[in-house]
C-alpha cells in the first residue's frame, strides 16, 4: 500500500517523517475547541497511517518505524484526543453485572428508528452508491478480523475460548478461499473495484477512517481490551438483517452469487457468533473482571455511535445528489459502471 495524500498539517508531518526519515517538525494537534476529533480528516488520516504500520505497513517504508518512540508518542498524543472524545460521545455507561450484560449489549444494538442504511441499499441504492458503500467498507472488511486478534492473548479462560471460536469462522477455518476477507475481495473484484488493501485509502472521509481507526485504538492497548470485545459483540449483534439487506440490494441490482456469498455468509454466521460474543464473551470476562462492564459497554455504544455517522455522511451524500467519497488529485478513481455486473448498471 502506498502512503497517502496528506489532509493538513499533522497528516503531512507523520507522511514526510516515514518517507525522509527525519524527525517530525511542526506537528501540532488541533484545538479540540476548533474542530471534532472524530471527524478532523487531518487527525484521522494521520491515525490511520500510524496504524497501518502495525498491519500490512506501507511500500518504501522500513518496517522499523512501527515502534519508533516519536511517532509512538505523536500518535498517543493525538489518541487521547480521539479517545475523549468518543467517551464524551459516548458517556458513561451504567453498573452492569456479568448476568446483565448480554441484554445490555441487545439495548445498545437495537434497531432504530429512522433513515436506514442497509433498508436503503436493499431498496434504492444505485450500482454506483453500492460500490461506494464496499470502498467504505473496504479498509476493516478487507483485514476482517484482524484487529480483534490482537486480543487473544489478553483474554483468558473462556473469554478467549470464546473470541478464538469467532475467529475461526472469520478466517474461514483455515481455508483462504472461505476467509471473510477474500469473500469481501471477490465482492469488490464482481463489482470492477480494485481489490488491493489500501487502494481506497485517499477516497476514504475521517467519519470512515474513525472507525477502523477505534478499532485500531482498542486492539493496540491491553487497557481497552475489554472495549475491543464489546465492539465486537455490537457488531456481530447488529450483524445479520442488515447483511441480509445489502445481499438483496445487490441482488437487485444482477449480482450473482459469488458477488453476494460475502452478505449470505454473514447471514448465517452472525447469528451464530452474536450469543458467543455476548455470553461467552463480553459476559464471561466480565465474570471474571467486573471492573470491565463499563469499557465492554463503551467499546459496543462507541461502534454504534461511530457506524451511525457513517451511515448518516451516505445517506445524507446520496440524498444530495453528490459522492460519499472524497476527491483529490492522489484519490483512486472507480472503474467506470460498464465494467460492473455487466448489465445491472443499465
Amino acid at each position: 500500500m502506498r502512503l497517502p495524500e496528506a489532509r493538513g498539517g499533522l497528516s503531512a508531518a507523520v507522511i514526510e517523517r516515514l518517507r525522509s526519515g527525519k524527525a517530525i517538525k511542526d506537528a501540532r494537534l488541533p484545538n479540540r475547541v476548533d474542530v471534532d476529533p472524530l471527524a478532523d480528516e487531518d487527525l484521522q488520516l494521520a491515525l490511520a497511517v500510524c496504524y497501518e504500520l502495525h498491519y500490512t505497513g506501507f511500500d518504501d517504508v522500513d518496517d522499523r518505524w512501527e515502534w519508533d518512540p516519536g511517532l509512538l508518542a505523536l500518535r498517543a498524543d493525538i489518541e487521547r484526543l480521539f479517545e475523549r472524545e468518543l467517551r464524551d460521545q459516548v458517556g458513561p455507561q451504567p453498573a452492569t453485572s456479568a448476568a446483565e450484560i448480554p441484554a445490555a449489549l441487545t439495548a445498545l444494538t437495537a434497531e432504530r428508528e429512522g433513515p436506514s442504511l442497509a433498508r436503503y441499499i436493499q431498496s434504492h441504492a444505485t450500482i454506483e452508491q453500492l460500490r461506494e458503500f464496499v470502498v467504505h467498507r473496504s479498509l476493516y472488511q478487507l483485514k476482517e478480523a484482524d484487529p480483534h486478534t490482537f486480543a487473544i492473548p489478553r483474554l483468558t479462560g473462556r473469554a478467549k475460548a470464546a473470541l478464538i471460536e469467532i475467529q475461526i469462522d472469520e478466517y474461514g477455518s483455515g481455508r483462504l478461499a472461505r476467509m471473510h476477507a477474500e469473500l469481501f475481495r471477490n465482492t469488490m473484484g464482481c463489482l470492477g473495484l480494485d481489490t488491493d488493501y489500501g487502494a481506497y485509502l485517499d477516497r476514504l472521509p475521517a467519519v470512515t477512517l474513525a472507525v477502523t481507526n477505534m478499532l485500531s485504538m482498542f486492539a493496540l492497548h491491553r487497557r481497552l481490551r475489554a472495549a475491543l470485545t464489546g465492539q465486537l459483540a455490537a457488531f456481530e449483534m447488529s450483524s445479520s438483517l442488515p447483511n441480509s439487506r445489502y445481499g438483496n440490494g445487490l441482488r437487485r441490482l444482477g449480482g450473482d452469487s459469488k458477488a453476494t456469498l460475502f452478505y449470505d455468509e454473514h447471514v448465517e454466521a452472525d447469528a451464530v457468533h452474536e450469543q458467543i460474543a455476548a455470553y461467552d464473551m463480553c459476559g464471561s470476562l466480565v465474570a471474571e473482571h467486573p471492573e470491565l462492564a463499563a469499557d465492554v459497554l463503551f467499546g459496543a455504544a462507541g461502534s454504534e455511535v461511530l457506524g451511525g455517522r457513517v451511515s448518516a455522511h451516505l445517506l445524507d451524500s446520496w440524498a444530495a445528489g453528490r459522492s460519499s467519497l472524497r476527491a483529490g488529485t492522489a484519490a483512486r478513481e472507480l472503474l467506470p459502471e460498464t465494467d460492473v455486473l455487466a448489465g445491472a448498471a443499465a
